[in-house]
């Protein structure tokens, strides 16, 4: 091991599983909501089992690059998994209203190519930007730039078609 390199033992993935858990788990519950607990725990244990694979300081862009890639390979299993019982909390919000809301939003983001689509969910709902959006799309900060970028002026242009 070189000099100032991370031990990745169990102290070290505690600490990972408690800095980005959350974040992995609101990633995929967004794509796939009855099944965001189970992704989010292999996506863990790929990451265990990857631990000398993560790049150091660009790990949490690796996790989404991961679940990315476990959402994928759990929709083309096309299995249901069902589930035992309804969520204890009760939401107020009412249903209706964040149709309405979303609608319009949801309606552009569709008029969108599949790779645009995912810059622009990976940079809001994910709050990735620059490096990290580049280390998820396997590009260039550059191109990650570039990329955000022309999504924007895509959606732009839609938004003001639909308007």
């Amino acid at each position: 091991m070189t000099q100032g390199a991370t031990v990745r033992d169990d102290t070290w993935f505690d600490a990972l599983f408690r800095s980005h858990a959350t974040q992995v788990h609101r990633y995929l519950a967004r794509r796939a909501p009855r099944d965001a607990e189970d992704l989010a725990a292999d996506v863990m244990a790929i990451a265990w089992r990857r631990r000398a694979d993560l790049p150091e300081g660009a790990e949490l862009p690796w996790l989404y690059r991961t679940a990315a890639y476990v959402l994928a390979n759990h929709r083309r299993k096309h299995v249901l998994v069902p589930t035992d019982h309804e969520p204890a909390d009760a939401d107020d919000v009412d249903p209706a209203d964040l149709v309405l809301a979303d609608d319009a939003v949801r309606a552009a983001l569709t008029a969108l190519s599949p790779r645009d689509r995912r810059i622009l969910l990976l940079h809001a709902w994910e709050g990735l930007g620059g490096e990290e959006l580049a280390v998820v799309l396997g590009i260039s900060r550059g191109g990650a730039d570039a990329a955000l970028s022309r999504a924007r002026a895509r959606l732009a242009a839609v938004w003001d078609e639909r308007a």
